[in-house]
């Protein structure tokens, strides 16, 4: 069917349409048909065309994109945050190592320490080993770490080295300076002299393996029964035909030459005690007829009762207070100075034994002081508190203070608080120490 003119010039103007707006595949939207009356009748199927709808003006970057223009880089798939904190965390975790390096050689080999201070004796056992040295160094003070001390003769190589013997060392020694010290034996001289502590109360018994293991030569109970040490204590004010030093020998801190004898530390005991009761004002014990020595026995019940020092005169004044009521002291430190029990709990067998040193069946003093007291309880002991107190009870619930009362209803009391707390601690003492 031939077209009119009208037809051709539409026809025409649609395939210019066509020619100026070319759509790209890749941008090419949804196709909307053209009217049945647009379509040139004579041209094949697949010359056929439809108009693209127009689409909206795309920003500059996407442009850039699309065409690869130069323009803004597209966002990586993954942030690079997550990236960089795990580079943080290896660089911490790097450092952190580095600095526990750091710390295990210093605490191992110690560069900057010193020579170390004052003395200690110290006695290392037959067959121990390289750890056991340490563990013995630590706890006497000579070394700071027994495992970095067992780590530097490991890795020197002279764990093995190690001798065993009786050593005056220094305290706070590097870990190589002890290791050095011990590969030369006992003879070695580390420190010129040195230090060891007596405690306050103490019997002899007591004190000699104390004295043992601090590095003095010879025994100590040998040295203070010796002839020449029970005269001195004689002139001390010991009666005549006194057998023992008990008492006299006065616990402090003493500074001994190396290789020095158990002779020279009594000597310095008994010139210690010699000066310090010196100082004591015996007017008050002496209107109550006690003589020195008796003075020195309350001292040595007081150091063991009392716990603390305010109540030393205290006790003391219950001493004095029993004595002149003539009643019994009744003070089971005394049971178990003879018996050598100061730990477990008195039999009642030993709480019956006659013996003169049993305060609940005999009155008056004990035949001897029971250990050897310090300043504070021979100034108690001398100068006792002016109280009526006859009795004392531990109070429950406290670390060694106690109940004082004038008269038995109120002791009874105080005792049976103690049992009843004594009791709901299961049958054990109700102190809080």
């Amino acid at each position: 069917m031939a077209r009119s003119p009208d037809d051709r010039r539409r026809a025409a103007a649609a395939r210019a349409r066509r020619r100026t707006v070319r759509p790209r595949d890749d941008d090419a939207l949804p196709m909307t048909d053209l009217p049945d009356d647009d379509l040139a009748p004579d041209e094949p199927p697949e010359r056929q065309r439809t108009v693209v709808a127009e689409r909206p003006p795309m920003s500059r970057a996407a442009r850039a994109q699309r065409v690869g223009r130069p323009g803004r880089p597209p966002l990586p798939a993954h942030s690079p945050r997550p990236i960089r904190a795990a580079r943080r965390i290896l660089a911490l975790l790097a450092l952190l190592g580095i600095g526990a390096a750091l710390y295990v050689i210093n605490a191992t080999f110690q560069p900057f320490h010193g020579a170390g201070t004052g003395s200690v004796a110290v006695r290392i056992p037959d067959g121990v080993s390289a750890s056991e040295i340490g563990q013995i160094l630590e706890r006497r003070g000579v070394v700071k770490s027994a495992r970095f001390f067992e780590l530097n003769a490991t890795l020197t190589l002279r764990r093995a080295d190690l001798r065993a013997g009786r050593y005056v060392l220094a305290r706070d020694m590097s870990n190589g300076d002890a290791i050095d010290a011990l590969m030369q034996g006992p003879k070695v001289r580390v420190v010129r002299t040195f230090t060891v502590t007596i405690p306050e109360g103490r019997t002899r018994r007591e004190t000699a393996p104390i004295v043992r293991n601090g590095g003095v030569d010879g025994s100590y109970l040998r040295a203070s029964a010796s002839k020449a040490t029970l005269q001195r204590v004689r002139r001390l004010g010991a009666p005549r035909g006194t057998r023992t030093a008990e008492g006299f020998l006065f616990p402090s801190t003493y500074e001994l030459r190396v290789g020095a004898k158990a002779k020279a530390l009594v000597k310095k005991q008994l010139d210690a005690y010699r000066a310090r009761f010196g100082r004591l004002d015996l007017r008050y014990a002496r209107r109550k007829n006690l003589s020195r020595y008796d003075v020195l026995t309350i001292a040595s019940m007081v150091e063991r009762e009392a716990q603390l020092n305010r109540e030393r005169p205290l006790i003391a004044a219950v001493i004095y207070n029993r004595l002149k009521q003539g009643m019994p002291l009744g003070i089971d430190a005394t049971i178990r100075y003879v018996e050598n029990n100061w730990t477990r709990p008195l039999r009642q067998s030993e709480l019956e034994r006659d013996t003169p040193y049993n305060s609940r069946l005999h009155t008056g003093l004990p035949p001897t002081p029971i250990g050897n007291p310090g300043f504070a309880s021979l100034k108690a002991a001398a100068n006792p508190a002016r109280v009526p107190y006859l009795y004392y009870v531990v109070k429950p619930g406290t670390c060694g203070q106690h109940a004082f009362s004038s008269t038995d209803l109120q002791r009874q009391r105080d005792v049976a608080r103690y049992e009843a707390a004594r009791q709901a601690n299961g049958g054990k003492s109700p102190d809080t120490c």
